[in-house]
């Protein structure tokens, strides 16, 4: 019924920067809250950042000042700009999604998760 795909993930150097986008697409009559979450080895997957469709957002602690959280509502997509990375942001990052479906029902997704590694 419907997808999330997230792009953007890759290898990139300490202090550097990465924009990870996620779109959600199939039978969708609207979004709620979109979010990034990541888990790194051998840890639980916690969430990064969190949009809701008015656009307030909200920031883990350890990435509050160097991450922000968009969105595009007509897209339905979002957002994650990294910056300031460190090597402790290596993980996978998941999109998360909210959405109120065609057929009235209103479903959580989940994208594939894209990596990010951050090492010089």
């Amino acid at each position: 019924q419907v997808q999330l795909v997230e792009s953007g993930g890759g290898l990139v150097q300490p202090g550097g920067s990465l924009r990870l986008s996620c779109v959600a697409s199939g039978s969708i009559f609207s979004t709620n809250a979109m979010g990034w979450y990541r888990q790194a080895p051998g840890k639980q997957r916690e969430s990064v950042a969190v949009i809701l469709s008015g656009g307030s957002t909200n920031y883990a602690n350890s990435v509050k000042g160097r991450f922000t959280i968009s969105r595009d509502n007509a897209k339905n997509t979002v957002y994650l700009q990294m910056n300031s990375l460190k090597p402790e942001d290596t993980a996978v990052y998941y999109c998360n999604a909210d959405i109120f479906l065609l057929s009235g029902g209103r479903r959580t997704y989940w994208g594939q998760g894209t990596q990010v590694i951050v090492s010089s």
